[in-house]
């Protein structure tokens, strides 16, 4: 055979080889495919189907609150990073090789062979942690050879199918850790009020050794033995050199826990809307919540809130929730949606306050203010009317019974006057402050328009604290120029825009800037205490039957609502905004790191020169005063208040041509007020002079003197009975313009008597129509007819 037939015959074998050697590795690499197919069609996805816990995250990733599974285990839902220590642990004392075998440790085994034979018993199993996470996905099926050969078999399609990195979270977050406990992350915060990854060496160590044996943990119950297996892996740990000697001495003095401890209940219920919310969303699956709450924040008002709860339970006003909020992101930094349980044993507790409607009371004021300002309907000094004053049978009276005739727009929000709101919401309308509501981002009006009526700005609606506070939220972002938003509670959702209308930067600027310094004559000792170097706007509001307390502050940074009352919506007596409300709203402003105020925005706002006494553009001569206004407003109104008078030679006389020459007359401009609104201006303002009345000579058939207050022109009176069952008396009033004449009073022509100075009268009259007469000692006449309603047909 010569050397070519040689090397033929070598090169026709390799030849052969290598087609064999391909096929082989054909065959290898389609079993291999057709294996890992397997893996992914026979696993389920999600591998476990069994329930989670809910859980709620601070945006540091602390615990806020978390809620038991279904299946009663406290069981938190994966994944999470593998903490360091806690893995270097965990690999040390179950699978040193996890990361060599396909699923199956041969040496484990052949270990645990010859161990079970010297022995003669099974005392080790050889199980690698990816089968011990497959026996966990089985629920602990019995021990026998079949199901050990199941086990090692579904092992092997896991290792197909995830990670190694996978496989460790899915045993980390299913491993029994004692009781109900389930997952390192669950046990970390049972066992230490820790996280996973804060946890020491000492702590990692127990947490791995302990799903071998989670009956070691309970109290009194082989701690010993526990220990021991605790250290015994803390020094294999140092053995290998990854831990120290002074890490070790540290760790193995270091104390076993006792009990589990409870987990935070921090944010219970948001917690629970966030869990309402997702159950009604399409990913029903999720179970883990990150929020955009600060721990150390929400753990500060939370203690706020309870500890003035605490003060008002003892009032019986049982609730309380309050809400913190970052003005330029639009985040929740803090959420108590109720107050905890105490020692006070108030009911209601479980219900999140934030989100269920309760009356408005006062709150809604700054929204009409800002609407008139931003249609040049009202300046900030405009004088509003404040006397009494019935609109359909809707009477609004002010929360101190009083009247101040006429007051400044501005001076009337920040003192929270019924009377001047119901007479401007009537000017602007129902219907346009409606809409200026719902554009807003109040979402439960849900009667229309005409139901409210004049009430919408008194309490007659119902709101949520969630949109009272981002309203004013958004008046503070429109202040420094920004678009409205959404609020949010989860992290990584971004704020968006509301509407396209707004108020405008300079409404809102003004808005709360009269909001700034919101007082009540009556309550200055509240006031004192709230004081401080912080400028906050902030209002205050209590509704009909005083069941709802609101208070709501504002500054460049932060935004803060609160509210306080009963959930089943029970009245108290001294429930107010300002008493019960404002206490927490101030001493959650006082651990917050805000103490700018909103730049003035001079290139968004105009002036105007108004007359000082009534804030209206001049029509005669007047004192002046300069007014900001939204710039390109077209604000129109004329005072007709400031009147020329023409006087005699001693201004003690009004006169006229007919009866004083000209050459003996002085000329005044004199601010005059309408009767009514001079009646009761003067009690408040004793610098305002009622004109001179006409010279008894210069009076004319034209010249009225006498207003009537009550009853006015469609007064129906009710008149109660006693608690002796009889009837009450109804009080008449008038003004005379000269207010020491005698007025004489008349019903259906019978004399009931007179008065000087002070012109009042009571009567009782029975149900009925009459006419009530009024004739002053200079024969000046007034003639009124109104109705007396039967109380019995009324009940």
């Amino acid at each position: 055979m010569d050397r070519n037939q040689i090397r033929l015959g070598v090169e026709s074998i390799r030849a052969a080889w290598q087609w064999k050697l391909s096929r082989c590795l054909c065959y290898a690499l389609l079993a291999f495919l057709s294996v890992k197919f397997l893996a992914w069609v026979v696993l389920p996805i999600p591998l476990f189907a069994t329930p989670y816990s809910y859980v709620l995250l601070s945006k540091e990733k602390k615990l806020l609150a978390a809620r038991i599974a279904i299946d009663e285990q406290w069981r938190f839902p994966c994944c999470i990073p593998i903490p360091r220590k806690y893995k270097q642990a965990l690999l040390a004392f179950e699978d040193r090789r996890f990361y060599w075998h396909p699923g199956i440790d041969p040496i484990a085994i052949a270990r645990a062979f010859l161990l079970n034979i010297r022995r003669g018993r099974i005392v080790s199993g050889g199980s690698t942690l990816t089968m011990q996470m497959v026996r966990l996905w089985q629920r602990n099926p019995k021990r026998t050879f079949l199901a050990k050969l199941l086990e090692m078999c579904l092992s092997l399609l896991v290792e197909l199918r995830f990670s190694k990195e996978e496989i460790m979270q899915l045993y980390m977050t299913h491993a029994p850790f004692g009781g109900n406990i389930v997952g390192l992350e669950t046990a970390a915060w049972r066992y230490f009020r820790r996280s996973p990854e804060t946890l020491s060496w000492a702590e990692s160590a127990l947490l791995a050794v302990l799903p071998n044996s989670p009956a070691l943990i309970h109290p009194g119950r082989n701690r010993v033995t526990l220990r021991k297996k605790r250290n015994r892996l803390l020094r294999v740990l140092q053995e290998r050199g990854i831990l120290g000697k002074t890490d070790l001495q540290l760790a193995l003095v270091e104390p076993l826990p006792e009990k589990p401890v409870p987990l935070p209940r921090l944010a219970p219920h948001l917690l629970d809307t966030l869990i309402l919310q997702g159950n009604a969303s399409e990913n029903k699956q999720l179970s883990r919540f990150t929020s955009t709450t600060k721990f150390y924040l929400q753990q500060k008002v939370d203690g706020i809130v309870n500890r003035h709860g605490e003060r008002l339970a003892a009032q019986r006003i049982g609730n309380a929730a309050a809400l913190v909020v970052n003005n330029r992101s639009g985040e929740i930094l803090a959420y108590i949606g109720n107050r905890r349980a105490g020692s006070s044993g108030a009911s209601g507790l479980a219900v999140d306050l934030i989100h269920r409607p309760r009356s408005t009371g006062s709150i809604l004021k700054p929204f009409l203010f800002a609407a008139m300002l931003k249609d040049g309907e009202i300046l900030s000094e405009t004088l509003v009317p404040d006397v009494p004053v019935r609109y359909r049978g809707f009477k609004p009276n002010n929360y101190d019974r009083k009247f101040r005739g006429a007051i400044p727009a501005k001076l009337a929000l920040a003192r929270s006057l019924n009377i001047p709101a119901v007479h401007m919401l009537h000017q602007y309308g129902v219907q346009r402050f409606y809409a200026v509501l719902q554009s807003s981002g109040m979402t439960s009006l849900f009667r229309s328009y005409d139901e409210y009526g004049l009430s919408l700005v008194l309490g007659g609606a119902e709101g949520l604290l969630f949109d009272i506070t981002q309203m004013y939220a958004n008046l503070a972002a429109e202040a420094k120029g920004r678009k409205r938003m959404h609020l949010h509670w989860l992290a990584g959702q971004s704020r968006t825009k509301i509407i396209e209308k707004s108020f405008g930067t300079a409404a809102a600027y003004l808005t709360l800037d009269a909001l700034l310094e919101v007082t009540r004559p009556n309550l200055d000792h509240f006031w004192r205490n709230f004081r401080s170097s912080k400028k906050i706007a902030w209002k205050t509001g209590t509704s009909y039957g005083l069941r709802d307390a609101w208070a709501i502050g504002v500054t460049p940074k932060y935004t803060v609502g609160v509210w306080a009352g009963n959930a089943n919506g029970e009245g108290v007596a001294g429930l107010s905004g300002v008493s019960s409300a404002a206490p927490i709203l101030f001493d959650i402003f006082r651990i917050l790191d805000d103490s700018s105020w909103f730049a003035t925005p001079w290139k968004q706002l105009t002036e105007f020169q108004v007359c000082k006494d009534n804030g209206l553009l001049p029509s005669a001569p007047c004192e002046l005063q300069r007014v900001l206004a939204p710039l390109g407003v077209s604000f129109t109104r004329q005072s007709t208040q400031h009147k020329l008078l023409h006087l005699d030679k001693e201004r003690k006389w009004q006169v006229h041509a007919d009866c004083e020459n000209t050459t003996n007359m002085r000329h005044e401009t004199w601010f005059v007020l309408p009767p009514v609104q001079a009646f009761y201006y003067k009690k408040f303002h004793p610098e305002y002079k009622s004109p001179p009345p006409f010279r008894p000579d210069c009076r004319r058939e034209t010249t009225q003197p006498i207003t009537l207050i009550y009853p006015t022109a469609t007064s129906k009176i009710l008149i109660p009975r006693n608690l002796k069952g009889e009837l009450d008396a109804a009080v008449l009033q008038a003004v005379h313009v000269i207010p020491d004449t005698e007025i004489f009073w008349h019903l259906n022509d019978t004399y009931v008597g007179k008065t000087k100075t002070f012109h009042q009268i009571s009567i009782q009259p029975k149900a009925g129509t009459y006419k009530l007469t009024l004739v002053d000692e200079h024969g000046n006449r007034l003639e009124r007819s109104f109705e007396v309603l039967d109380i019995e047909r009324k009940n």
